[in-house]
């Protein structure tokens, strides 16, 4: 039998051993609550999901959890469809916060039109981020601060320091 050879006119390399590494699961190292905690929200987060792309027909088929392997992205998503997002800090082992969580959701729902960093992607996730917005799925920032009572004065307001003017060396 003749061997095969690369384009290079290499031999092809002997497929007949492989080493497979076998990686501990992520949830043997999670307790019941970490557990519980992760599959309430990737429910939460596919549910959220459905929701936007079936707005923007896009072809959505899965949302998954990222190995917790995986440290230099935070969500990645492929051309069957499906998406996967990490939903755990990388050093601490935390949750993310969800409003985060979202944010990589709608950046990868807009790959599943557009899959690459373009302007017509920029402006597609920028759409996708503000309808998540309008109903209420994404809610980034601060919670807002109580109003103030009666009892408690307001502060004055601290006026605007004037602005630097550019001076021309040579007057016209």
């Amino acid at each position: 039998m003749r061997s095969r050879r690369l384009p290079t006119g290499k031999p092809f390399p002997d497929m007949s051993v492989r080493l497979y590494l076998r990686r501990p699961p992520e949830q043997a190292s999670l307790t019941k609550r970490e557990r519980e905690e992760r599959q309430a929200v990737l429910e939460q987060l596919s549910s959220d999901a459905q929701v936007l792309a079936a707005y923007f027909r896009l072809e959505l088929q899965t949302v998954e959890a990222e190995s917790a392997q995986v440290k230099r992205r935070y969500g990645v998503c492929y051309s069957d469809g499906s998406i996967r997002i990490r939903l755990r800090h990388a050093r601490t082992g935390r949750l993310l916060k969800y409003s985060g969580l979202i944010d990589t959701l709608c950046h990868e729902l807009a790959h599943l039109r557009y899959f690459d960093h373009g302007v017509r992607f920029q402006l597609f996730y920028r759409r996708i981020l503000e309808h998540a917005r309008r109903v209420g799925v994404y809610r980034p920032g601060r919670p807002p601060r109580p109003e103030p009572t009666a009892r408690a004065p307001l502060a004055p307001r601290a006026r605007a320091a004037p602005r630097p003017v550019q001076l021309e060396l040579f007057p016209g």
